[in-house]
């Protein structure tokens, strides 16, 4: 059953106004990871990535990432839009989160702007933030997406979605 969207307030925008195919678009806001208390990704430069009923995604340069903290995790999983990805272990001094980030290295096409771009999981992350504001991870461990008060759902991965 399809659920009822979120009418958003000014200045929101409904995830279910999000195309799918997605639609990969620039932003320009600032995007901070944190993990272990250190800030390990921060940019201006990020890609978010738009599909119905799922929060934004964000794909930062890896050159916008400290470079010691990914190792490449085992593993892979495919996208029918984006291709193949590859995950990646983040890990600072001891502490360690597998599979907690993924990119494209040779995505489809249409989404070549983010080869070898990196998303991480907020839920695996001690926090993460989209323009200061502390981002609220997409519900149900699979997706990656990641819920500002900008955003409104219902979101998939909630309790009930699977067959949306």
């Amino acid at each position: 059953m399809k659920p009822t969207p979120i009418p958003p307030e000014p200045g929101q925008e409904s995830v279910w106004t999000y195309p799918r195919p997605p639609r990969l678009e620039r932003t320009s806001k600032v995007i901070e990871v944190v993990f272990a208390g250190e800030v390990v990704a921060r940019t201006t430069r990020a890609w978010r990535v738009l599909e119905t009923s799922h929060p934004p995604v964000y794909y930062l340069p890896r050159e916008d990432v400290r470079p010691d903290v990914l190792a490449l995790a085992a593993g892979a999983s495919f996208c029918e839009f984006k291709g193949e990805a590859s995950y990646w272990t983040v890990r600072v001094g001891e502490r360690r989160a597998t599979s907690a980030a993924w990119s494209y290295e040779r995505p489809a096409a249409s989404f070549e702007a983010i080869a070898g771009h990196v998303a991480f999981y907020a839920s695996l992350m001690d926090a993460c933030f989209v323009a200061g504001e502390r981002v609220t991870p997409q519900p149900g461990g699979f997706y990656g997406g990641w819920i500002t008060s900008d955003v409104v759902g219902p979101f998939k991965g909630e309790l009930g979605s699977f067959g949306w």
